[in-house]
């Protein structure tokens, strides 16, 4: 796991925050998320998704992403 440092509207991040907190979820894990469904999104605009092969490791997902 990779700590990052990003630059966000600090009313978004408050309104996210307490979403999160209500919700009980983590915002950490939601961007994630959010991020892995985009990536996904890209590759299949792009058509580069392959199945990664049983047995090995691609961050433990069952998609393997080409770009």
């Amino acid at each position: 796991m990779a700590l990052k440092t990003f630059n966000i509207d600090a009313e978004v991040y408050k309104d996210f925050s307490e979403y999160c907190k209500k919700e009980g979820i983590s915002m950490s894990k939601k961007l994630e998320n959010f991020i892995r469904e985009e990536l996904f999104s890209i590759a299949l605009g792009e058509k580069k998704v392959v199945r990664a092969k049983k047995g090995i490791d691609s961050g433990h997902h069952s998609l393997a992403f080409i770009f």
